[in-house]
């Protein structure tokens, strides 16, 4: 392997083709997962989301309707090319599943225990598959005094997932300032798409990373004459590439174990993107950039640097 790589006497190079095949395909396959996404079926309009409502919490006043503008949005809001700048400036973590959102006002007099008893034997009535309720308790915090459990009412979600169809219903501690108890989001679930999408993209991805690694190491072997800058960029590539997945991944990773999810959060959010999309685009001009100079002739194929042969001296 490190012959066809071109660096016979290396002991790394293969770790590195590895690597940098793997996180092309991760890439891919975020880029093919995104895709395929949508082919979801568009977000409950305000009429599905209303009688969604009706349907599992019976007695509860709907105040307000947000159908959800786009299955992505961007600050609850499609995502536009004046958004590209924002996007980039590490604010990209504002791109989110986009959801249809009731909020309700008036709440039936029980405790919030038996809402949740009652939104939890609905759900199970009407076909939805349930998780355990997620608790947050609330907090009273004090100025440079930390922060302890107020003692009253929590802060409860419960989550459920019907066909392709999510739903979380969300307990408020405290009414906010319009008064609204709870609030239901509807949202879609994964599209039966988007996994062989990921499985197709991610080896096409590797495949080709895999080719053009092996390719830039035969072609900038010493003594090319921009060996070493293609070594530095494809090391600060490979930084700014494999950071954001190693910062992302376990942390999503415990955001999963600690809250109940019907849906999880697609591949690019893993990857760290596009909350970190700045770093992805400077390692991808670094990498366009250092196979440029992978480009320029090498030293020993430069006809006057040919030693003459014999017979001509």
């Amino acid at each position: 392997m490190r012959e066809r790589l071109g660096r016979p006497e290396s002991r790394t190079v293969v770790v590195w083709a590895a690597l940098t095949a793997l996180i092309c395909g991760l890439f891919s396959a975020a880029l093919a997962t995104w895709g395929a996404w949508h082919t979801a079926r568009p977000l409950p309009d305000a009429a599905e989301t209303t009688s969604l409502v009706a349907e599992l919490l019976p007695g509860y006043e709907v105040n307000e309707i947000d159908p959800g503008a786009a299955l992505f949005t961007f600050y609850s809001q499609p995502l536009r090319p004046r958004n590209l700048k924002s996007l980039l400036l590490l604010d990209g973590g504002e791109y989110q599943q986009g959801s249809s959102v009731a909020t309700v006002r008036t709440a039936p007099r029980a405790a919030q225990q038996e809402m949740v008893a009652l939104a939890e034997r609905r759900l199970r009535e009407t076909g939805w598959r349930t998780f355990p309720p997620h608790v947050t308790p609330e907090l009273t915090c004090r100025a440079g005094g930390g922060c302890t459990p107020a003692g009253g009412p929590d802060n409860v979600s419960v989550v459920a997932r019907r066909d392709d169809t999510g739903v979380d219903i969300h307990w408020l501690a405290n009414p906010s300032i319009d008064g609204t108890h709870l609030t239901v989001a509807v949202y879609r679930d994964t599209p039966p798409a988007v996994l062989p999408a990921g499985i197709g993209g991610g080896l096409v991805g590797a495949l080709l990373g895999g080719l053009v690694f092996a390719w830039a190491s035969r072609r900038t072997r010493r003594p090319h004459p921009a060996a070493n800058g293609v070594t530095v960029l494809y090391a600060v590539t490979m930084l700014f590439w494999w950071a954001p997945v190693l910062l992302a991944a376990p942390q999503l990773l415990g955001h999963h174990r600690d809250e109940p999810h019907p849906v999880w959060h697609p591949l690019w959010e893993w990857l760290g993107q596009p909350a970190l999309s700045l770093f992805f685009v400077v390692g991808a001009g670094c990498a366009l950039f250092a196979l440029a100079l992978a480009m320029v002739p090498r030293r020993d194929t430069d006809p006057l640097a040919t030693p003459a042969p014999e017979f001509a001296r």
